[in-house]
């Protein structure tokens, strides 16, 4: 690694699935620096790619000045542009034989037997990643329903293709899905699926996998709380004893569609130098990722990054776009104050209390787990019982699923002194110019 601390920093150096702190770094920038990357695709790609031990392929950590565990990282998500034209995606079918207790990250031949095999690619179709040791197909998934996707110029639509245009993308898979250089995976347009043609779909780009290194190896698909639960008991290296060892993610996978342009992340720092990393872009994606997987694409970012001094939290926190907000979550607007005023002088009440937006990210094994978790991280930041935050949740905010099986946004007005007193005042009134 670079000791070297850079104002701007450019990374394209990607890992083959983990994320730790034993990961080599891409290289150090400023606290208020920026960072740029052009990232391959992820999941599909590395899904069928078996030298991945994870199922996505993300950035080197990238070491921020200043930080340091029990601080927090912020980052402003300045731009995502679309590189890729076109992109297959769907539901997926494993193929049992080709990996041992997760079809993510403990991949074998299974003609063979090596484990996370070197492979060549054969032609087209979901028998054409072949294991360079004996030629056997080689892939741990194929699709149960699959659909390829080619993208207008501006990237604002996208449009399913039938079998020719599956097939001809499908030749010049690496070119169309603008594989960046240094990029090991398979593109996953080889697989040519063709179902639902002619659909076209609204375009509007998000980051799937952001976030900060944590303190013990973890698969990067897996850094959540509810993709985590395949590591449980699992077989292979990256096993977990029990649902507590969880506890040490930090929940980087979020696949939250309102992680783009214009949206600030607030990260937790487990380790020296925080090791954000960056993946899995999407071109779209409703809220759920109900297939479980969505239209992953090459992409560049830009991000800003600062630190927040001894803002210890244990998962996310997130400041979307006004617009993504619920709408009773949304700042007051100058009227709604003046209403609130006159209420409170005609009912005998004291001040009005000042509040803004807040995002806190939960996950875990189902909605309901991860809407638990964000209800705890909720009390621990702001020091209230969990009926206060149901309470301040339900009448200024809510719940939404960013993933099944279990990662969610929970929304309040979250007091404004209770903001200063985390050092996140200054943030939270830059996002919404307060």
């Amino acid at each position: 690694m670079s000791e070297q601390i850079q104002q701007e920093l450019d990374v394209d150096r990607f890992t083959l699935g983990l994320v730790g702190p034993d990961q080599e770094w891409a290289g150090t920038v400023a606290d208020g620096g920026t960072v740029r990357t052009h990232t391959p695709p992820a999941c599909w790609g590395p899904m069928i790619t078996p030298e991945f031990r994870g199922g996505h392929e993300v950035t080197r950590p990238i070491r921020v000045e200043n930080a340091e565990p029990g601080d927090a990282l912020v980052v402003h998500i300045k731009d995502v542009e679309v590189t890729s034209v076109a992109t297959s995606t769907g539901s997926m079918a494993e193929r049992e034989d080709a990996f041992g207790s997760d079809p993510f990250v403990d991949h074998r031949c299974p003609e063979c037997g090596t484990e996370w095999p070197e492979s060549v690619v054969e032609g087209t179709g979901e028998d054409a990643i072949r294991c360079a040791e004996c030629g056997a197909n080689a892939s741990s998934f194929g699709f149960e329903f699959g659909y390829t996707v080619a993208f207008d110029e501006d990237r604002s639509v996208g449009l399913t293709v039938g079998p020719d245009g599956a097939a001809d993308l499908a030749e010049r898979a690496d070119e169309a899905m603008a594989l960046p250089d240094n990029s090991r995976q398979h593109p996953i347009l080889l697989y040519k699926p063709d179902e639902i043609p002619g659909t076209l779909g609204h375009l509007r780009p998000f980051i799937g996998n952001i976030g900060t290194t944590p303190s013990v190896e973890f698969p990067d698909s897996h850094n959540a709380g509810d993709f985590g639960q395949f590591l449980i008991g699992a077989d292979h290296d990256w096993g977990l004893s029990d649902e507590s060892a969880l506890d040490a993610r930090t929940d980087g996978h979020l696949d939250s569609n309102d992680v783009r342009p214009g949206a600030t992340l607030i990260c937790p720092v487990e380790i020296d130098g925080a090791g954000l990393y960056v993946g899995d872009l999407h071109a779209n994606q409703g809220d759920g990722e109900l297939s479980l997987h969505t239209t992953d694409v090459s992409g560049r970012t830009e991000l800003e990054v600062s630190v927040i001094k001894d803002l210890d939290i244990d998962g996310p926190l997130l400041l979307p776009n006004e617009s993504d907000l619920p709408d009773i979550a949304k700042p007051y607007t100058d009227t709604e104050r003046e209403a609130g005023d006159a209420l409170a002088a005609e009912h005998h009440v004291g001040d009005v209390v000042d509040a803004a937006p807040l995002q806190i990210i939960g996950s875990g094994a189902t909605i309901n787990d991860a809407t638990e978790n964000a209800f705890a991280r909720a009390g621990t930041l702001f020091g209230m019982s969990e009926g206060e935050v149901r309470a301040r949740c339900t009448f200024t905010g809510g719940v939404e699923i960013a993933r099944l099986p279990g990662v969610v946004q929970l929304s309040m007005l979250a007091p404004m002194d209770l903001l200063e007193e985390q050092g996140l005042a200054a943030t939270v009134r830059e996002q919404y110019d307060l």
